[in-house]
């Protein structure tokens, strides 16, 4: 397999200290690490110790507790997503991570919005998604749109499919606007990974991978990760493996599995 692979480092390593988590992934076999908020780190730390490590930063989440969805928080989510784009080049990222609703911890839907119809939240979200990709274009900072499963993580998520995701960044038109596809939420939503892979891989900017269930490495659920990876490379994608699990017992055990699939 010639994909790259990238560490997420708020769910592996976690046993060191955050900036030691550089060194370690790089130590591993990682060419990039990613994590998910930005706010609650020491930017100049996180970039020297990339530096240092001489790893890559793939990227983080650009919008917090913000929603697309909802037309009423338009200009604040677009003002904090510029703060986000701010720090990717602080720390040297090249990509954010965004989604349909605001995720507070442990990734909970905030506000589900009700008392919107479906009608508005994706009108809505389609029409800040264009100055989305205006701000990736102006910055040079990719804007990557997830679609979260609402079976047992993230219950209320509006963006839930991969054709969803990908009709909108289709609309949109930006090559800086992709999509990320993450199969373990996929895998739990709609199934056929490799079906949606074909269908959408035009639109894919980056990947997470976690087997399901459990959300722990390649080899302890039901996905036939080879095949997957096969599927991506058949497919034209080029870019990163970001392997946004959980360990099943420990980051050693998890990281010999991702080195051997």
């Amino acid at each position: 397999m010639s994909l790259k692979k990238c560490a997420c480092i708020e769910t592996l390593y976690t046993e060191l200290p955050f900036l030691d988590r550089f060194r370690a992934a790089k130590a591993d076999g990682f060419d990039f690490v990613e994590f998910w908020s930005w706010e609650d780190k020491d930017l100049d730390a996180v970039r020297t110790a990339a530096q240092q490590a001489g790893i890559g930063i793939a990227g983080f989440n650009g919008d917090a507790v913000l929603s697309l969805i909802d037309p009423a928080q338009k200009a604040e989510y677009l003002a904090f997503l510029r703060c986000s784009v701010e720090a990717a080049k602080r720390v040297g990222a090249r990509s954010l991570t965004i989604h349909s609703n605001g995720l507070g911890e442990g990734g909970v839907v905030l506000n589900a919005y009700p008392e919107l119809s479906h009608t508005v939240k994706l009108c809505a979200m389609f029409d800040t998604l264009r100055d989305c990709a205006r701000l990736a274009e102006e910055s040079g900072i990719r804007m990557n749109l997830e679609a979260l499963n609402i079976v047992t993580d993230h219950p209320g998520n509006f963006l839930q499919t991969t054709q969803m995701a990908a009709e909108l960044t289709r609309l949109v038109g930006s090559p800086m606007l992709k999509i990320l596809y993450d199969a373990y939420h996929m895998q739990l939503n709609e199934g056929d990974l490799c079906g949606n892979i074909r269908a959408y891989g035009d639109q894919i900017g980056h990947v997470h991978i976690a087997d399901a269930p459990g959300r722990h490495e390649p080899g302890t659920g039901e996905i036939n990760y080879p095949t997957v990876y096969a599927c991506l490379e058949e497919a034209g994608y080029t870019g990163l493996l970001g392997y946004e699990l959980f360990p099943k017992t420990d980051t050693a055990a998890a990281v010999r599995a991702i080195m051997a699939d």
